[in-house]
Formats: C-alpha cells, structure tokens, sequence
C-alpha cells in the first residue's frame, strides 16, 4: 500500500490506471465479441442505423472526445477524474481496435493488414504501462536525501533509456524500441545493432558503406524468417486469424 500510495495516488495516476484496465478490457472484450459474430456464436450482431454499417470505431471516437475533455476539466483527483478516465480507456480500446480501418480507409479487419490493429493496441498499453509503473521524479512531496537521490537516478536512467529506444526506432526496429522503453538494456542492445536496411538510420548512414547495406540486409532477411511465423501466431492468438482472402465488404459485424 505505501508504494501504491506513493507512486499512484500522490502523483495523481490512479486515473491512468483506471484508463489503462478500461482500455485493455476494453480491447479484449471488443475481439471476443467480434470473433463470435464471425462465427455466429451468440446474441450478438452488426449494428446498423438507416442502412448505414455502424463500426465501433464511431462511438469510441465519441468517448475518447468525451472523456479526454472531461479529463482536462476534472484535473488529477476526484470521481469526476476517475469516470472522465475510463470513458476515455473505453474510447481509446474501441478506436485502436479498428486502427487498421481508419488508416487503409477500407474494412481490413480480418486480413493480415488489420494486425496493425493489434499492434498499436499492444504499443499504446506499453508505452502507458511505462508511464504508470515508472518511478515518478515530479508530484511527490517529503522526500528524504536518499529518495530524491534515487528519483534523479531513475530519471537520468529513464532518460537514456528512451534516448537509445529513438534511436532504435530510428534503426527501423519498432518493437525492441517499445520493449526497449520498457526493459533496460533492451534498448541499449538495438541501438548498437545493425540497422534494418529499409530504415531512416540505413538510408543516411550506410549510403556509401555497400558491406554495412549487405550485412543489414542479410540480417533483417534470417531475423524475418526466424520470427515472422511466432509473430503472426501471436496476433492471430490475440486478435483472430485473418480471412483466406481480403475482406470485399463493409458488411462484417
């Protein structure tokens, strides 16, 4: 409790917390439902009004602006703060599962496009895991020596850390950038590490280097063999195997 109390309540993330569970929970239930009407199991079905397909994305668009200004409004404590923070969590997971939709401008919810979907949903609770369990350097009072000795180390380290994830990212590698924000040295790893050959880093750096351009490349080719089926066993376990061919309808749920 006393970390709890610390770390969560007295900085204000409880609501954070609150619009992380909803988010996920959120995102989860949304693709057990989904799943079922595609295979008609259960009570549920495509919602529809005037003849027009209503995606899920809508009314998630509707409570993410809801409750990202009831945010602002509520500040960092207080139930108004709680409820305007899973509304927004509630939002959030039900925009970011059709990610996909809204970037290809077409229904790619079960093609292999649509990971896309299950990707960023996977990115953002990351990234926001980070923020919550993170040590805290700002918005917590009576600090010993030692405490405030800590925090100033945790967030140089956090610093850093992040430094080497852009640069990763920077290297064209999109997830040991995420997991690298997340787990030390992680980051440090892939960003002493050949970068993808496609990558902002290879373009601007091994343009006049052929044997670093053919070393990238060789690498990026045996780590995409290794490791392309595990991934696409993984989105698949979470967010449902993609149709035997693309989806030719709005029509899905």
């Amino acid at each position: 409790m006393g970390w709890f109390e610390r770390n969560i309540m007295e900085p204000g993330k409880l609501p954070l917390l609150l619009a992380l569970i909803s988010f996920v929970l959120t995102f989860l239930i949304t693709r057990v439902i989904t799943r079922l009407i595609r295979a008609g199991k259960g009570p549920f079905g495509n919602v529809s009004s005037g003849g027009v397909h209503v995606h899920h994305v809508v009314p998630g668009v509707i409570l993410t602006i809801v409750g990202g200004f009831g945010a602002v409004a509520g500040g960092q404590y207080g139930f108004g703060s709680a409820l305007a923070a899973v509304i927004f969590g509630i939002g959030a997971g039900l925009v970011l599962d059709e990610f996909a939709l809204v970037l290809h401008l077409a229904d790619v919810y079960w093609t292999p496009d649509g990971r896309k979907s299950v990707e960023m949903v996977v990115l953002t609770a990351s990234l926001v895991g980070l923020l919550l369990i993170g040590f805290s350097p700002l918005g917590v009072n009576d600090l010993n020596e030692d405490q405030e000795q800590n925090r100033a180390v945790a967030l140089v380290t956090v610093l850093a850390n992040f430094l080497f994830a852009l640069i990763a990212l920077f290297k064209g590698k999109v997830r040991l950038a995420v997991l690298g924000a997340i787990i030390p040295l992680v980051a440090l790893v892939a960003a002493l590490r050949l970068a993808r050959p496609t990558s902002p880093w290879a373009k601007r750096f091994y343009r006049n280097r052929p044997r670093a351009r053919a070393r990238s490349a060789l690498r990026s080719y045996r780590h995409d063999r290794r490791w392309v089926t595990p991934s696409r066993a993984f989105h698949d376990w979470l967010g449902g195997a993609p149709d035997p061919e693309p989806a030719r309808s709005l029509e899905r749920r």
